[in-house]
């Protein structure tokens, strides 16, 4: 008996040759059009041809010989990265804008930017299979731990425009981070060189055996509120991208580690209290605003991102406000 199967949100706009070999991918592609010829496979109970663009509702009938198929449930990629329909139509809740050229995603804490070895799900291979017939490329970048708004460009023109936007400083973002320390002065700007973690002076070549130099990394702040003398509400403006460019400037440079970061160093009975009154551990650093010029309207564009839930309770409880 033949079984009728609706199409996922996460699927829509995928074609219907697609759905059968990422649900059966042991079915041959001759036997898949054999059926469609004779009629055996129909979408909304119209023949199909084999390349219809499904959308979110569509029901397919999948025929009876079909079954014998092995179906699978879970999206492989090229890097060896399995993930659900479920991970992906969580992912399609966090997007915040998505037309022609751009997606912009509220990414979660925890939640890798880009895959890797070991790493079994990532934006850039679950943004590839939630708009499969775009060129998706990632034109920023966010720490694992760190949540907020990230930027994805779905074409080879947008993802060279917004690259040279973030190099040339006419794109630029905006993070809240709650810091373990009483933060002193209230403003300023951090400029010193950095790399593997560490911050240096000068760019003169470190001696490791290497012989590499560190890059300028420049970032500025503003503390916006402060608790008993121990804990700073602070924003920051980063005028460079070095890897955890922030962290490492909060540690070492204002002596106040971004509470939970276990990375480079905390007051863990804080963040035990923390954990104990709201039940998180996580990274207290989210990207909260970017601005950018459109790469096809040319208009200025600033997005924001709402305080994550594990963060918002923290917030309240202290009476620090959103800019």
């Amino acid at each position: 008996m033949a079984e009728l199967v609706e199409v996922s949100k996460v699927e829509d706009g995928t074609r219907l040759l697609r759905w059968f070999l990422r649900h059966f991918p042991s079915m041959p592609q001759r036997e898949f059009y054999k059926l469609c010829r004779g009629g055996q496979i129909r979408v909304n109970s119209s023949r199909a041809r084999g390349q219809e663009v499904l959308r979110a509702g569509d029901v397919i009938r999948i025929p009876p010989t079909v079954v014998g198929y092995k179906k699978v449930k879970t999206k492989k990629t090229e890097s060896g990265d399995v993930f659900s329909l479920s991970d992906l139509e969580a992912l399609r809740k966090c997007i915040i804008h998505d037309d022609e050229d751009i997606v912009v995603f509220n990414k979660p804490a925890g939640l890798a930017v880009q895959g890797g070895t070991g790493i079994r799900k990532s934006v850039d291979k679950m943004a590839m299979a939630l708009f499969p017939y775009n060129k998706i490329s990632l034109v920023h970048r966010l720490d694992r731990e760190t949540s907020g708004i990230l930027v994805v460009a779905k074409n080879q023109k947008s993802a060279q425009f917004l690259s040279n936007a973030f190099q040339n400083k006419s794109a630029y973002k905006e993070y809240l981070a709650l810091l373990n320390g009483d933060v002193k002065p209230n403003k300023g700007i951090i400029d010193d060189y950095m790399i593997k973690g560490k911050v240096f002076d000068s760019p003169s070549r470190i001696n490791d055996g290497t012989g590499q130099r560190p890059q300028r990394a420049v970032t500025e702040y503003e503390v916006l509120s402060q608790a008993g003398g121990h804990l700073s509400w602070v924003r920051f403006l980063p005028k460079t991208g070095r890897t955890h460019q922030l962290r490492v400037h909060s540690a070492l440079a204002l002596h106040a580690p971004i509470v939970g970061d276990n990375l480079y160093g905390y007051d863990k009975k804080l963040d035990a209290t923390l954990h104990s009154m709201f039940d998180t551990n996580n990274l207290f650093l989210f990207a909260y605003k970017i601005t950018f010029q459109h790469p096809s309207s040319g208009k200025m564009m600033t997005f924001k991102a709402p305080v994550p839930d594990f963060m918002a309770p923290v917030i309240e409880f202290l009476e620090f406000k959103i800019p």
